[in-house]
């Protein structure tokens, strides 16, 4: 009432107060937004990892490895896989290693002898690194195989010394080497010693299981025949090229399978000047050849024209044959 005195009567009431309060929660611009980012960066991480991991490997692997891992990548190994499966998704079915995807593998259980297909591909071809790796496992397991056959005969257990396993761009070279206490042929003639022979037909019968062609090549060394005489090293080295591949033949190898019967005489020496007349230049080499598409065709080319094999160090040791123009 004393207000309203004051005011007079006559005077209109004075109107409220209105307040308005704004409440300020604290969230950013960028709460906006939510977490989006987030999944953004965690993307961006997994890809740098998949980067550097890629660096890595490729640092970490040889050339070989990293050829060997492009071809299992290939684009023809995963069409073979797709139509070897037992359902349409590539990797529906079983494996197409199973013994049941090989008609002739699944007739041969049992065999012993070393049966990988030759077209793994069901027509389509393989590429060179894959078939040069089939190659190489099989020529291990043939080495292995023929080490221990000389080692349980009785007649060649004392050879293996002899006998030198080398891989080289035809293939896997099988030297029968000449020493100081032994030697493959009767003096100058191409007659095989009986310890020769059954060294030989112990060679044979691990080649039969295999399919690659094989090359037969003989070696003198350096001593030549007199003068006037018909023969010489050349014809010599020939001759005994051809006996060991009766040999071979005899013990198995079908005739099919000879590539080339080479005599080279005396000018690819296993142990160069100055010795010429070093036994060890007088030898038998069979080489199991790399399957067709898997040899380097250049190598092979060079090879050809040039030294096989490389001299070794340490002196030569005595000849048990005679040296005044009577080779080998």
């Amino acid at each position: 009432m004393a207000s309203a005195a004051k005011r007079g009567r006559n005077e209109p009431a004075e109107p409220p107060k209105i307040i308005i309060v704004k409440k300020i929660t604290g969230e950013s611009h960028g709460g906006h937004h939510g977490g989006a980012w987030k999944v953004a960066y965690a993307d961006f991480v997994t890809a740098m990892m998949a980067f550097f991991l890629l660096l890595w490997i490729l640092g970490a692997t040889t050339e070989k490895q990293r050829k060997g891992i492009a071809d299992y990548f290939s684009p023809t190994l995963v069409q073979m896989r797709e139509k070897s499966a037992g359902s349409n998704g590539m990797f529906g079915g079983d494996s197409i290693i199973a013994k049941d995807k090989y008609a002739h593998r699944a007739s041969q259980t049992g065999s012993k002898s070393i049966t990988i297909p030759k077209d793994a591909s069901g027509g389509q071809k393989e590429g060179a690194a894959a078939i040069r790796t089939r190659d190489r496992i099989r020529f291990q397991v043939l080495q292995k195989k023929l080490e221990q056959q000389m080692k349980a005969s009785k007649t060649t257990t004392g050879l293996t010394q002899h006998v030198r396993f080398t891989e080289t761009p035809e293939g896997l070279r099988i030297d029968i080497v000449d020493g100081a206490d032994f030697s493959m042929f009767a003096l100058g003639s191409d007659n095989l010693v009986p310890r020769a022979a059954q060294l030989i037909s112990e060679v044979a019968s691990t080649l039969v299981g295999v399919p690659n062609g094989v090359i037969v090549r003989g070696h003198t060394d350096g001593l030549p025949y007199a003068a006037g005489r018909s023969v010489n090293n050349w014809t010599l080295s020939s001759a005994r090229a051809e006996a060991t591949r009766k040999a071979l033949a005899t013990g198995g190898v079908g005739q099919d399978r000879f590539l080339r019967i080479e005599g080279v005489a005396d000018r690819e020496p296993y142990q160069g000047a100055p010795n010429a007349y070093d036994p060890r230049n007088r030898r038998m080499s069979i080489t199991l050849a790399w399957t067709e598409g898997g040899a380097d065709e250049s190598a092979v080319q060079a090879m050809q024209s040039q030294m096989t094999s490389s001299a070794e160090g340490g002196t030569a040791p005595a000849s048990t044959e005679k040296r005044a123009f009577d080779p080998h």
